[in-house]
């Protein structure tokens, strides 16, 4: 699903400790020429600063590509380098809050982990729900148990919403996410901790496409 003006197919998100000592912007850079759709910049060891200027240069490049450029839990970064959106948890600023902070044009995601809390954000008019994790993660620790390729397939049938998976995708198992139901395919270490982060996104995107080819 292409949500109008952005497409969640393929969803970057940043960390810096797993790319080493590569820049964010090296790999955000290799990954938009492997195809990737999106780009959240979560950086939670940064200062507010150095913050804003990293997404103020993202946003500028992602811009020039037609590429959203989504801020995790920061709306005072979102709002100070022109991001396209913000990601937000379950812990984080409320959703209504959100919305007026940032107005009806902002790209929101919400964050669920259970069935619930999915048929909660049924209710709200969110661009986008990160289903979390689908697969055990050491990037995501702080979650109860993982959704499953059947936990996902259960939601799909409940939500309207478009889905983005993440949490252990890589490409021996995105075709396997999509299929049971996933909008998009969210990653982090798949390409932010490959020596090869332009062919690792080139791969997942290819893998997309030919779900998309398939699917009516």
């Amino acid at each position: 699903m292409v949500a109008g003006r952005w497409d969640p197919g393929l969803y970057l998100v940043t960390d810096q400790a797993l790319a080493g000592d590569r820049s964010v912007q090296e790999i955000v850079g290799a990954a938009l020429r492997g195809g990737v759709t999106m780009v959240q910049l979560r950086e939670k060891e940064r200062d507010t600063r150095s913050f804003v200027a990293l997404a103020q240069q993202l946003g500028a490049e992602l811009r020039s590509r037609g590429v959203p450029l989504i801020i995790n839990d920061r709306l005072d970064v979102a709002l100070a380098a022109g991001a396209s959106g913000v990601h937000i948890g379950q812990q984080d600023m409320p959703y209504g809050q959100a919305r007026r902070i940032l107005g009806p044009e902002a790209i929101i995601g919400l964050s669920v982990e259970t069935l619930e809390q999915a048929e909660e954000a049924e209710q709200l008019d969110c661009d986008y729900l990160g289903v979390s994790p689908i697969f055990p993660t050491p990037t995501k620790t702080d979650v109860g148990t993982s959704w499953g390729l059947e936990g996902l397939r259960t939601l799909r049938r409940r939500s309207a919403k478009v889905l983005v998976a993440i949490g252990g995708i890589n490409a021996d198992n995105a075709a396997a996410v999509l299929d049971a139901g996933a909008d998009g395919i969210a990653v982090v270490s798949a390409i932010c901790a490959s020596r090869e982060p332009e062919a690792a996104a080139r791969a997942l995107w290819q893998t997309i496409q030919r779900h998309r080819r398939r699917s009516p």
